[in-house]
């Protein structure tokens, strides 16, 4: 069976520094809390092996890309570039539509791929995971893809997510206004 990280890592790795990436920055600066953010997508990119990977947030019916790491020379999604919520894949994976972890896309069925709103580009492996604020509330969503499938990834990986996730609720609580 194939590892999805590199001799010498472990999956504990990842979760400890995310953890001293978020926990490092200053809590009243923004630009290092983006940066804190920016850093931990780099991290999450390259252990899962992703092409992109990105923190959206769900604003006034849009999802905009608040966060990006793009494939370097390949800027797939622009940071602040946005789309329709309701007509993302997002709004589908928070309603239930789509499912959170897809090792590949092809293998949906047809009629959930048929609802869907068709990329711009291939997508092979996707994970995609709410960001939730401690209040409850949906700030959007943390997601990966590939442009090719990936066998390596497991449903492990989408805990590791789960768990960044929850890391980055808390560092973008902070830039919220009346935070």
């Amino acid at each position: 069976m194939a590892k999805f990280y590199d001799e010498g890592f472990s999956p504990d790795d990842l979760s400890i520094k995310v953890s001293g990436s978020l926990v490092a920055t200053a809590d009243s600066s923004d630009e290092l809390i983006d940066g804190a953010v920016t850093e931990v997508l780099g991290l999450l990119r390259e252990r899962l092996k992703m092409d992109v990977v990105f923190v959206s947030e769900f604003v006034d019916g849009q999802r905009v890309f608040r966060h990006v790491q793009n494939p370097p020379g390949n800027p797939v999604l622009p940071v602040g570039g946005s789309y329709p919520l309701k007509e993302s894949w997002c709004q589908r994976v928070v309603d239930g539509r789509m499912p959170e972890f897809m090792p590949n896309y092809a293998d949906l069925p047809a009629d959930v791929k048929a609802e869907a709103p068709v990329p711009p580009f291939d997508i092979g492996t996707y994970l995609r995971t709410l960001i939730l604020m401690a209040d409850g509330q949906i700030y959007g969503t943390l997601c990966c893809f590939s442009f090719s499938p990936h066998e390596s990834v497991q449903q492990r990986d989408l805990k590791n997510l789960k768990s960044v996730a929850l890391l980055v609720a808390a560092k973008l609580k902070k830039t919220k206004p009346g935070s």
